[in-house]
């Protein structure tokens, strides 16, 4: 009786060890990731130097790429320089109209350098879960084959106090992370349809600062202080884990590849909205570092152009050649799967396959958020099995009448 005591505290002691979730970044993982921040804002055009800019793409005649977030900003370069190499390219967007009256300027700018660009638009807000799903199913419907989807959409809402979506959940978890996440699953049967093919997620540096607990994602139970800077590396950080987890249940006979890359510090409307006072701090703090380049640029907000992120895309978009594909992506994300890395591929801003942060490495956190993530978009626990088998999927969403 008495050696089974010591036994019994040792298996209490394990168990309260298993139990105990972990309620943040510890001083060592937050000092690491705003180094990584403060680098790349202070470098990122000296790593970057050996780039063109804008990096010429090879001709995509044949491929067929959905570009979220399309009419301003990062999105807007993509949509423009894939039409322009010939790519097939859908805007998906919230305002339409936007789209339509910037694909008639890109038409005139372009007459006569080659054929029509080949542009549409379709109606996709983040911030309803039935848009999205019915966008995945009108696009689906067409029975043709998607070859690259682009999840660029995002928000920043520098600031302001905590919004929640219509559908309950924070915006900038829902936007960044969670409406992607379920228009990334839905569209699979389309990119099966054109594989080779891939899903890019353009993330960033800020998630080296971000904390997910599964348990709270929309940080409403009082755990942790909301600030739109924890709302936004938060959902950064769970865009990279639930990547992590679906390039791992995708089989390899699927064809799909998942990426995440960092752009870089980019002019886009999350800067245009920054308050005067804090741009002004962010020039003087960083005023000599960036010297070279005020000379060059003038002022703040052109330091940085939205064609910095064409680098990831030149590499990263499936460059075909008759029946060929370039090696590269497949070939690197096929490496990381067969050495069980934890995470997907991380492509940072100079173009380079890097290490996502220390947390984006917990393969325990990232299945509970893959599986709560999914009950939150309202999918199956098995919908990447069952749709790569060449099932269906059902969701809750999209069944809802367009508001």
């Amino acid at each position: 009786m008495g050696s089974s005591s010591p036994e019994r505290e040792k298996g209490e002691r394990q168990s309260e060890k298993a139990t105990r979730v972990k309620k943040g970044l510890g001083w060592i993982e937050w000092l690491r990731g705003w180094l990584n921040v403060i680098f790349e804002m202070l470098f990122q055009r000296i790593a970057a130097s050996h780039l063109q800019n804008p990096m010429p793409l090879p001709p995509v005649n044949n491929l067929t790429c959905i570009v979220t977030g399309s009419t301003s900003g990062i999105g807007r370069e993509i949509a423009r320089q894939l039409a322009e190499s010939g790519a097939h390219v859908v805007m998906a967007v919230r305002n339409p109209k936007a789209a339509h009256e910037l694909i008639q300027k890109w038409q005139t700018e372009w007459s006569g350098k080659g054929l029509p660009l080949n542009i549409e638009v379709m109606e996709l807000n983040l911030l309803s879960l039935d848009s999205v799903a019915r966008f995945a199913e009108a696009w689906n419907s067409r029975s043709g084959p998607l070859h690259v989807l682009i999840n660029n959409a995002g928000i920043f809402s520098i600031g302001e106090p905590q919004k929640f979506s219509k559908d309950g959940h924070e915006e900038h978890m829902q936007v960044n992370h969670l409406a992607p996440a379920l228009l990334s699953v839905l569209l699979l049967p389309s990119l099966i349809r054109g594989s080779p093919s891939r899903i890019i997620n353009v993330n960033s540096v800020m998630h080296y600062v971000g904390f997910v607990d599964p348990e709270d994602m929309n940080v409403v139970m009082g755990k942790r202080k909301y600030t739109s800077l924890v709302g936004y590396s938060s959902s950064k950080l769970a865009q990279i884990m639930f990547s992590s987890v679906l390039q791992k249940q995708l089989p390899a006979e699927s064809g799909i590849n998942v990426v995440c890359v960092s752009p870089g510090i980019v002019q886009t409307n999350v800067v245009s909205s920054m308050n005067l006072s804090f741009l002004c701090i962010m020039y003087f703090f960083f005023r000599f570092a960036a010297s070279y380049l005020l000379c060059r640029r003038g002022i703040f907000l052109e330091l940085y152009k939205p064609h910095i992120v064409l680098y990831h895309i030149s590499y990263l978009v499936p460059k075909k050649v008759g029946v060929a594909t370039d090696p590269q992506v497949p070939e690197y994300c096929e490496l990381l799967k067969a050495d069980n890395w934890p995470t997907c591929a991380f492509i940072s801003q100079d173009c380079r396959p890097t290490n996502p942060s220390e947390e984006a490495h917990n393969t325990e956190t990232a299945y509970r958020l893959w599986e709560k993530t999914l009950e939150m978009i309202g999918l199956h626990s098995d919908v990447v099995e069952r749709l790569t088998e060449g099932g269906e999927a059902t969701c809750c969403y999209g069944n809802n009448e367009q508001e």
